[in-house]
């Protein structure tokens, strides 16, 4: 605290326009800036406490409670560090970019961190999505990755299951883009045919087919100067990828029967549940556009994978399909929701609350309101994942059961298990043993 470095380091950051923090290597906040007073509270004292206090409300550093600890992450690398995090504000819990710079004193050794807090304006796309909200690390590891690529122009593939919110997430990259006040367009690639999928996505002129009475934009002009959501591309006719391929690289296009060229100004988000390496192998999608197509992988965990999510997140779409009801989930509902495996995914536990809050006559929805496949996935997961159990051990099982209801004679019971009464001796004997 004494070291000369210090006052420089508090009047420089004063000056910064965004939020800072100065810390030590003992996590205590050393100075915080104007800015970061306006932004998490100017009634509060932050000189003195820990960061992780200030912004998660835990009693030990973060990477010992399950988050990222930029500061540990920046004296192991002994650069700056970036990572995303769920911060305690006076709006609530935000999540926030957090950039650490270690800074060192004059004897070379890493003193001081600067640490600045940006918003993250993909998080509050998602937060504002419905269905897509949560912190469980899976989440999380997906969120920070959408949150890096949303602001450039890259293209950007999401790969997950059915359901998981794929075209909410490539949303929410719109809206954090640079092309957020543009046009944000999807095409639904699956069950289209060549001229079907050609004529949507590039448009037509009048007589150019059986039916093209007049001309029609297609959806790279209307999503001109914005961005193009192409939902399962994996079921893209293979004829068309080549069509697709050529204006990814050289940005030109043709409506279906014209000669006439146009430059496409669009940025390009894919998603797909399939397996496009595989596809690749077995020659039903094109290596070029897969490479193409795949400059920003983006995968979006499974609901099963995120499990600690569902309780806020049933709370999140109650309050969206209910909104004119002042309804709640009983605890006993939701402990059944956190154990279903959701093959459906996020929408399927939309489709299951919507339900049950129509199901509902009082003020909380309870288990009887639930679908049956979530009633029961419970004995059902632990009938699975029972150790199994030996002949001689469900023999023995049995034996005793029989044993400790049984009121007559040893012959009687011989004679109702369909044994020798010697046979019977024997496994008592063995039983004893």
């Amino acid at each position: 605290m004494k070291s000369p470095l210090l006052p420089e380091l508090v009047s420089f950051i004063e000056t910064l326009p965004e939020p800072h923090i100065l810390c030590d290597r003992q996590y205590h906040v050393l100075a915080a800036n104007i800015a970061y007073r306006r932004s998490f509270g100017e009634d509060q004292v932050f000189v003195g406490r820990t960061c992780f206090d200030i912004s998660h409300h835990f009693s030990v550093p973060c990477d010992q409670a399950g988050e990222t600890c930029p500061l540990q992450r920046s004296l192991l690398s002994e650069q700056r560090e970036r990572v995303l995090h769920l911060h305690h504000t006076p709006q609530g819990e935000t999540y926030v970019n957090i950039e650490l710079s270690p800074v060192r004193d004059g004897k070379g050794n890493f003193a001081y961190f600067i640490e600045k807090i940006e918003p993250v304006a993909v998080a509050r796309g998602l937060s504002n999505a419905q269905g897509l909200v949560g912190r469980a690390p899976a989440f999380q590891r997906m969120l920070e990755m959408v949150a890096r690529v949303a602001p450039s122009e890259a293209t950007v593939l999401l790969l997950g299951e059915s359901g998981s919110g794929k075209e909410l997430v490539a949303k929410a990259i719109h809206d954090a883009s640079r092309r957020v006040d543009k046009p944000f367009v999807t095409l639904d690639c699956s069950g289209l045919t060549e001229t079907l999928f050609e004529s949507e996505l590039f448009g037509h002129e009048r007589g150019a087919f059986t039916g093209a009475t007049s001309r029609k934009e297609g959806l790279i002009e209307a999503a001109n100067g914005g961005t193009l959501f192409l939902d399962e591309v994996g079921d893209i006719p293979l004829i068309m990828q080549v069509k697709l391929l050529r204006l990814l690289e050289t940005g030109a296009y043709r409506r279906v029967g014209s000669t006439e060229p146009h430059m496409a100004d669009i940025r390009l988000v894919s998603a797909t549940h399939r397996d496009l390496r595989a596809m690749v192998k077995s020659g039903s999608f094109r290596q070029d556009l897969y490479f193409r197509l795949n400059t920003f992988p983006v995968e979006l965990p499974p609901l099963r994978e995120r499990s600690s999510d569902i309780p806020i997140l049933a709370k999140s779409l109650l309050a969206r399909v209910a909104a004119d009801r002042n309804l709640i989930i009983s605890e006993d509902s939701i402990e059944l929701l956190r154990r279903y495996d959701y093959p459906g995914n996020v929408r399927e536990l939309r489709n299951i609350i919507e339900r049950a809050s129509l199901l509902c006559n009082g003020e909380a929805i309870q288990p009887a309101h639930l679908p049956e496949e979530v009633r029961s996935s419970h004995v059902r997961r632990e009938a699975i994942t029972a150790k199994p159990v030996s002949l001689v051990e469900l023999e023995r099982q049995t034996l005793e059961a029989r044993l400790a209801h049984h009121r007559g004679s040893r012959k009687m019971l011989a004679d109702e298990l369909g044994i020798s009464e010697r046979t019977l001796y024997r496994r008592l004997n063995k039983l004893k043993a």
